[in-house]
C-alpha cells in the first residue's frame, strides 16, 4: 500500500513538471520524488500568495529571487493539478 500510495504523489509530481514548465518556471533542481522546486523572483511571491497557492519556503536562491517548494501527495488529484494552474 505505501509503495503504490507513494507512486500516486510521484505521478502527480510528474504533471506538476510538465505545468510548472509550460508556465515558464525556472527550475532549482528537478526532483525525481514529490517535491519539485522552482526559482521565483521575490515579487512574485506575494502574486502566489494572493492568488491562494500554498508553497513552502526553500531558501533564498539571491537577492532577488527565493526557491519554493511544491509537493504532491496521496491524495493530490489531477483536478488540483489543474486548478493549481490555472491561479499559476
Amino acid at each position: 500500500m505505501y509503495e503504490k500510495l507513494g507512486q500516486h504523489a510521484i505521478d502527480m509530481a510528474e504533471a506538476l513538471k510538465v505545468i510548472l514548465e509550460k508556465k515558464g518556471y525556472e527550475f532549482y533542481l528537478k526532483s525525481p520524488t514529490n517535491q519539485q522546486f522552482v526559482i521565483v523572483e521575490n515579487s512574485q511571491l506575494e502574486r502566489l500568495d494572493h492568488a491562494g497557492i500554498v508553497y513552502g519556503f526553500w531558501e533564498k536562491y539571491d537577492t532577488d529571487h527565493t526557491v519554493i517548494r511544491f509537493a504532491t501527495s496521496w491524495s493530490t488529484t489531477r483536478k488540483d493539478l489543474e486548478a493549481l494552474e490555472q491561479r499559476l
